[in-house]
């Protein structure tokens, strides 16, 4: 797509020269008057909050950690809180002029300093024959690599010298020199002389949200820089070419196999590039009306389940952090009124954006971009993506929730043929969702992380026997029903287990939910149902009463529940106290059909335990 567009206009015709500002620099004392109190006052708290918190080290100790111990936070954390102070402070100097610029300085300096600006997770490239992160626990200083963080790193630099030009210059001319230096040699070079960093897509093709997410904020560096046209036409035209390839890995239907939560950084990092190109280029380089552009930017919407819960499939959380403004900007730029009253409804404030990671320019977006009046109140409907395999339907205030897929997806779950159920706003039956990630959450050892494993979704268990990893291990004859979807669980097994076929059928109705299995195996053994829960159950004369459903045990099966303490920070997010795990299990059989009926229930007495 946008390789063609440049075959048929050059970028050389269409990008100017020089700086091409992005948003009002602190000198615009007028623009900055103008930004609503609500948001001044925002301002004032997060620098309030920060001011008396130093900058703190970023030690080899912290960064060799996720090498010795597999924890990421100990380099996490003192690199993010020093990028967030320091986009606290810009703020505090641009909105008010007699803010003190020291820390404004202090995290310029003490951030460009820095032996790297990777991450500790990031420090290898996975490619073909990589080292480990053991073989190379720290940055080699004269081999850069661009990573999420690095050029995202570059943006905040970039911005900060933009918004406070005067006032830096009149500390001295080396601050800015310093960051205009620090960007070439961290990002813009190694960008322009490297083909091997793998979210390029020429050493590796299964990309992610790193691509957009990386270019995006490499734009934003070389929208700032001092450049010639032709010499930013050359790095533009280099950075669509990845994008191209990144577009030709998002399925047709638009959806992000990552989950909602991963739209920021995918689809709204499409958003982020879409926009600079139409800034720069005058509107001349424009993409709203492409189709395949439309489903990306819309696809938060087909995945929202309603009061602030969204369907989270694979590393998602339940309840994501989402840019409304970017959601409503995108409902605006495509003429979308549902979508633009939705990033209305999720705009968030200041401190939501930047404590999600600080990516700066939306914080500015926050701050320019009108919030404008409401729109039309929240309004779902049903979905269907058939690429993704996702199924949403909505009967009489429930939701269901389920999906087909493959188990190679991004940040993958075993979770084929998994669903959801949600009850007037509440989830019921639900997807764990994600955790803290540590080194193992993307080693070979993923599958030992309970939250990831089939035996912790709403699948069945074959005997011992999960689901398995692997693009190969995917629904079949998967088919829409007008209330659900039919689909064979059987791929997503092992050879080892023996499923012939495993027939599903998920059908959500006034009366409630109906999970139909048709189960045939080789040989016979014990078949275990999963229902991962909310709300305790009570389990009581073969019928489970669990918060705001009921259902009667199928005839021949054994209940057994299992509470799990939500010990995780990231999952308590969305589940705060305890998740309950339900066992439903036969004797050995080959052969077996069961229909389990979930119902409303009116017993609100056996919510999670709280464990706050």
């Amino acid at each position: 797509m946008f390789s063609e567009f440049v075959r048929q206009h050059p970028l050389s015709g269409l990008l100017p020269g020089g700086v091409i500002p992005l948003f009002p620099p602190a000198s615009d004392r007028r623009a900055w008057e103008k930004v609503p109190e609500k948001y001044q006052g925002q301002i004032r708290a997060l620098s309030a909050f920060y001011a008396d918190q130093p900058y703190p080290m970023r030690p080899a100790t912290g960064f060799l950690a996720f090498a010795e111990t597999g924890s990421r936070q100990a380099d996490e954390g003192p690199y993010f809180f020093r990028r967030r102070k320091l986009c606290a402070a810009v703020l505090a100097c641009c909105a008010d002029e007699q803010a003190s610029l020291d820390d404004v300085v202090d995290g310029l300096w003490c951030i460009c300093e820095e032996s790297s600006w990777v991450i500790s997770a990031h420090n290898i490239n996975p490619i073909p024959g990589a080292p480990s992160a053991r073989d190379v626990p720290l940055p080699d200083v004269t081999a850069p690599y661009v990573d999420l963080f690095a050029a995202q790193t570059g943006m905040i630099l970039a911005l900060t010298g933009w918004l406070l030009a005067h006032q830096l210059d009149r500390v001295t001319p080396l601050l800015r020199r310093r960051i205009a230096l620090e960007i070439d040699a961290r990002v813009l070079s190694p960008f322009m002389t490297h083909d091997e960093f793998w979210w390029m897509g020429k050493t590796r093709r299964d990309l992610n949200n790193w691509t957009p997410w990386i270019l995006s904020n490499i734009l934003v560096c070389a929208w700032l820089k001092e450049m010639d046209g032709p010499s930013r036409a050359a790095l533009t035209e280099r950075a669509l070419a990845m994008l191209d390839r990144w577009l030709d890995t998002v399925p047709p239907d638009g959806g992000c196999d990552e989950g909602a939560g991963y739209w920021n950084m995918a689809g709204g990092a499409l958003l982020d590039c879409l926009e600079l190109l139409e800034k720069a280029t005058d509107g001349r380089a424009a993409f709203w009306r492409e189709d395949k552009i439309r489903r990306i930017l819309t696809f938060p919407q087909q995945a929202e389940v309603g009061g602030g819960w969204f369907v989270n499939f694979a590393d998602c959380d339940a309840r994501p952090f989402l840019s409304g403004e970017r959601l409503q900007l995108a409902g605006e730029r495509l003429g979308d009124p549902r979508l633009t009253a939705m990033g209305r409804r999720l705009r968030g404030t200041l401190a939501d954006q930047i404590n999600d990671v600080p990516h700066f320019t939306r914080l500015l977006a926050l701050l320019f971009h009108p919030e404008g009046a409401d729109g039309a109140p929240e309004t779902m409907q049903d979905t269907w993506l058939p690429d993704l395999q996702v199924r949403l339907v909505r009967q009489a205030g429930m939701v269901l929730c389920c999906k087909g897929g493959h188990n190679g997806e991004s940040h993958n779950h075993n979770d084929v043929g998994s669903f959801m159920l949600y009850v007037d706003g509440r989830p019921e039956i639900v997807d764990a969702g994600n955790r803290v990630y540590t080194a193992q959450t993307f080693s070979a050892d993923r599958y030992a992380l309970w939250h990831v494993r089939s035996a912790y979704h709403n699948v069945p268990l074959i005997g011992p026997h999960e689901q398995q990893a692997g693009k190969e291990h995917a629904a079949r004859q998967v088919e829409k029903l007008p209330a659900g979807l039919r689909l064979d669980l059987a791929g997503a097994y092992g050879a080892e287990a023996g499923v012939l076929a495993l027939c599903r059928t998920l059908c959500l109705t006034e009366a409630g939910l109906t999970v139909e299995d048709d189960v045939h195996l080789a040989a016979p053994q014990p078949i275990t149902w999963v229902l991962m829960l909310r709300n305790e159950p009570r389990i009581q004369s073969g019928r489970v009463d669990a918060g705001g459903i009921a259902f009667a045990v199928p005839p021949g099966l054994s209940a057994w529940a299992e509470e799990i303490p939500v010990t995780d920070p990231r999952m308590a997010k969305s589940f705060p106290g305890s998740l309950w795990r339900l066992t439903l299990t036969s004797p050995e059989t080959r052969e077996i059909r069961i229909s389990l009926r979930i119902e409303r229930s009116g017993d609100q007495g056996f919510l999670s335990k709280d464990l706050s």
